[in-house]
């Protein structure tokens, strides 16, 4: 019965997907003529979810990452030298610079995004980079956090007048960090300006000024770790890690396992709904569907204003809007059917909110893999000429982008081995929390039916994402 629901499911979800794709996101990569039709890429991934989900019920008996203690510190004096105070200021410091590198360079460099070290070091090196780095090494971005540094130096000074910070509300929970979150990507997306170096360095001032204010009022570790957009991104990706920070002592603990320990705070399933809403709506927004769409919806907004560029912003943030709404709502139904038992939609959409981190991941990883890949290459001549005026500072100047360092085709199975393993995982994580929610392997299959059409909807709207992507 398991094997029959499973794939009539990934039958369902599969067929909706046949049209035709190509290689890579975000049009850096040529498009490629593919040895195998992109139906059946689709059909395959919704195979291999069925068929990790049947594996799961047969050989995941008992949960294996919930509360999971297995923890294999590294030598003593690895984690006294990485965690000493001395290294946590000096990441700090180096991550204030910056930090003050890109206002600088922002504001006084040449307004050229392909000639300023600004653009490229904030969408690509900070924005992309960081998600392998914390996928593989753990909670990076926390130690280089340049809010956390400076707001842990503000909170010092403020705290020898003004007395303790006041307590952080539970029902802002994780809100400030989705807020944020979308209000970059409406800059790197929407915005008309987005990309201008200078806009860039007043919205990084702004944003700045709007951290140090929380972490002033509510403290800096605690406004960090809740409320600054990037340090709960990053930080969610962290817990995937197999590197993991205990106190003074670093060790490795089983892939996924940091996630089994996520509190589903306020907000959380709003900063997973905007991580993969943003990540689809930027990958859908150059494809042929929504070019076939937009001048509808400009022409809508131009009956409320006469200025052509608001118009197409306001066509522009009511399609993110719209994939943001099917998104949630799509993880919500999951929820709504695996109902029962005591638990209620929302219970089950906070119980098993830790599975969308992968589906995040993925979704990001496969959108910008090309992106990293190739524009990173980038960031070697603008260090050595960050404003744009011709310098040479580090010999790195006449350095080229190598855009035959990855193929195209290489880049297409890339990206569907990415999405294809962190939908296996988010699977796999729900599965082991379903164990524990109902008690033995057959409650916590029939309970994850509606998780898995759930998992197989997702795998096939990131590959046809990333088919528009290539069409586009």
């Amino acid at each position: 019965m398991t094997r029959r629901v499973a794939l009539s499911l990934a039958a369902l979800a599969a067929a909706a997907l046949t049209a035709p794709a190509g290689a890579a996101a975000h049009g850096l990569a040529a498009r490629a003529d593919l040895p195998i039709p992109t139906w059946l890429f689709v059909w395959g991934a919704a195979a291999v979810i069925v068929v990790s989900f049947v594996a799961l019920g047969a050989l995941w008996r008992e949960p294996r990452l919930e509360g999971d203690e297995r923890f294999r510190p590294l030598p003593e004096m690895v984690g006294r030298v990485l965690t000493s105070q001395a290294v946590d200021v000096l990441c700090g410091a180096v991550g204030v610079a910056l930090l003050v590198l890109v206002v600088w360079t922002g504001l006084v460099g040449v307004q050229s995004p392909q000639e300023n070290f600004a653009p490229t070091f904030v969408y690509v090196i900070f924005w992309l980079g960081l998600v392998p780095l914390s996928l593989l090494f753990g909670d990076v971005f926390r130690a280089f956090n340049p809010w956390r540094a400076m707001g842990r130096v503000l909170e010092r000074v403020v705290a020898r007048g003004a007395g303790e910070a006041i307590a952080y509300p539970h029902r802002l929970g994780r809100w400030p960090a989705a807020a944020g979150i979308l209000a970059f990507v409406w800059l790197e997306v929407i915005a008309t300006s987005g990309d201008q170096p200078r806009t860039i360095a007043l919205a990084t001032m702004i944003y700045t000024a709007v951290t140090l204010v929380g972490m002033t009022l509510f403290g800096a570790e605690t406004w960090t770790r809740r409320a600054e957009a990037f340090s709960v991104y990053f930080g969610l990706l962290a817990r995937m890690a197999p590197l993991e920070r205990r106190g003074r002592t670093l060790g490795l603990r089983p892939p996924l396992a940091g996630l089994s320990r996520l509190q589903a705070d306020p907000g959380t399933i709003g900063v997973l709904v905007v991580l993969i809403g943003t990540v689809s709506f930027d990958g859908g927004s150059g494809g042929p569907a929504w070019n076939a769409l937009l001048p509808s919806l400009t022409d809508a907004f131009g009956v409320l204003t006469p200025n052509p560029a608001l118009a197409l912003q306001g066509a522009y943030v009511l399609g993110l809007v719209a994939v943001l709404v099917g998104v949630g709502g799509f993880y919500l139904l999951g929820a709504r059917g695996a109902a029962g038992g005591g638990l209620g939609t929302m219970d089950v959409a906070r119980a098993f909110v830790h599975s969308l981190v992968p589906i995040a991941f993925a979704y990001a990883a496969a959108h910008y893999v090309s992106l990293l890949i190739l524009q990173s290459q980038v960031i070697a001549p603008l260090v050595s000429d960050p404003l744009g005026e011709g310098w040479n500072l580090l010999g790195t100047a006449t350095w080229s982008v190598d855009y035959t360092l990855v193929g195209a085709q290489t880049f297409w199975y890339i990206q569907v081995a990415l999405v294809i393993a962190g939908h296996v995982a988010a699977l796999t994580l729900a599965h082991d929390r379903a164990l524990v929610l109902y008690g033995n392997v057959k409650r916590a299959l029939r309970s994850q039916y509606w998780m898995l059409a759930v998992m197989i909807g997702y795998t096939t709207f990131a590959l046809w994402l990333l088919s528009q992507a290539n069409e586009g």
